[in-house]
């Protein structure tokens, strides 16, 4: 089946760049990709685009008014489209059966009834949603009962593995492409006419194709590996903080271990993003569904060292700051979850700062990337009031402007500019003794010392 046509439902974090890298890699392909919120989309069509990425500009503006198209005019796009791809939200569940550990799958449902509704002739579905095992079931079953008799499909699953941050980069030169389809004749044609699209740049070696299930569960198994090995540094952190050893050379030590790799060893206050605490908790319940509670418990633990490694950071800085910090003013900087990205989903800032405010600190905070309206939006779904983020919360638009009269100083985000902070005039400005504390151990440890500060580094002992 030779594609002339793409949609992509949704215009999120993957959907976007992801159809702007077929767009330009494919020229003769009309990649479309629509979504229902127009702010978005307008935001896709401008110079300031919704999501920010190194390189993404440069990649969207190659193939715009060419074969590269935003829309909100989600059914005609689908109808004409020979391949969709789903890449629609799917939260984790606030409610119900399955609330704080399920998959919502309320927006993967309707994508399938409208696809349904609209279609003729024969079209490839592809979820690029990270979604349950056995999705793919529940979309064809929606497909078959309430499409038209002259409509027929196939379901793959196509999972995305992009790192925020490096997303260009990883599109460009993937470590592999997974597809996973049904082991039919008609099957096997859909992954190959999906695969045929990535091997106009993908070598062909690094084309993976699975069964569908094989597929599905893949994404989540990925990232819960990722995810617990950065758990599993940051515990060793603690007892490196509690013996005097450095976890940078406990990290580097073990990293030349061939069996186990240097990789996702960064000891930090703790991981986020959309995905890796979403997937782990999605595989906790599926193991919970299918009967396996001890390795949901498993699963679950890398959840909870994770949530405590934010505590206790916290802690921290209240104990040295002799047990409180009520009034005292605490520069944040970095709020987004990584650098290079304006993504705070999940960010180890979003908890950090609502316990600071909790205890009564000003919080200010100065991040490159993220707007003062997401912070606050952040803070208030994590439970932060409005009375106090107008009273002790401040945005600024400096790291320097955040240290004037700062009793501590914390770095939660890996900005490559906090590597290059003029660390004596930060020292001049903040009050005496002046604290900080490196929740991404990125700031050079022996000359904060040397200026006078009093540093706490993550998994630095002594």
């Amino acid at each position: 089946m030779k594609i002339t046509s793409i949609c992509c439902l949704g215009a999120g974090y993957v959907g976007g760049p992801t159809m702007a890298m077929i767009a330009a890699k494919c020229p003769d392909i009309d990649v479309t990709v629509a979504d229902m919120n127009e702010a978005r989309i307008a935001a896709w069509n401008s110079d300031e685009l919704p999501v920010y990425e190194p390189g993404l500009d440069e990649v969207v503006a190659s193939a715009i008014g060419r074969n590269l198209h935003f829309t909100t005019e989600i059914r005609e796009s689908l109808a004409k489209a020979d391949l969709i791809f789903v890449s629609v939200g799917t939260p984790t569940k606030s409610y119900g059966i399955g609330a704080g550990r399920a998959a919502d799958l309320r927006y993967i449902e309707g994508a399938a009834r409208l696809i349904a509704e609209v279609s003729t002739g024969h079209k490839i579905i592809v979820e690029k949603s990270t979604i349950p095992v056995k999705t793919a079931s529940a979309i064809k079953t929606i497909l078959s009962a309430n499409s038209s008799e002259d409509a027929t499909f196939e379901v793959l699953s196509n999972p995305e593995f992009l790192a925020e941050g490096t997303a260009i980069e990883d599109l460009q030169e993937p470590d592999r492409i997974l597809i996973g389809g049904e082991i039919t004749v008609s099957g096997n044609a859909a992954v190959e006419a999906l695969a045929s699209i990535y091997s106009r740049w993908v070598p062909r070696e690094r084309i993976i194709t699975t069964n569908l299930w094989s597929s599905e569960l893949s994404k989540l198994v990925a990232n819960a590996f990722l995810a617990q090995r950065i758990s599993s540094i940051n515990s060793i952190s603690a007892l490196c903080e509690a013996t005097g050893a450095d976890v940078d050379e406990v990290a580097r030590a073990i990293g030349t271990d061939s069996r186990i790799g240097p990789k996702f060893l960064k000891a930090s206050v703790g991981f986020g993003g959309s995905c890796f605490q979403k997937d782990l908790l999605n595989l906790v319940y599926l193991c919970e569904s299918f009967g396996l509670p001890h390795v949901a418990e498993y699963w679950r633990q890398v959840v909870h060292l994770n949530d405590w490694q934010k505590t206790r950071f916290v802690e921290q800085i209240v104990r040295t700051l002799f047990n409180t910090v009520n009034g005292k003013r605490i520069a944040i900087l970095g709020f987004a979850f990584k650098k290079d990205t304006n993504d705070t989903r999940e960010s180890a800032a979003i908890q950090v700062c609502r316990d600071l405010l909790r205890e009564h600190a000003h919080v200010v905070v100065y991040d490159p990337q993220v707007s003062a309206e997401q912070m606050c939006s952040d803070l208030i779904a994590a439970g932060v009031s409005e009375a106090l983020l107008d009273s002790n919360f401040d945005v600024v638009d400096s790291p320097y402007t955040a240290a004037e009269h700062a009793h501590a100083l914390a770095t939660l985000t890996e900005w490559d500019e906090f590597r290059e902070l003029d660390l004596e005039q930060i020292h001049s400005l903040m009050l005496k003794p002046a604290f900080v504390f490196d929740g991404r151990a990125i700031l050079p440890l022996e000359k904060l010392k040397a200026l006078g500060f009093e540093p706490f580094m993550i998994g630095k002992g002594g």
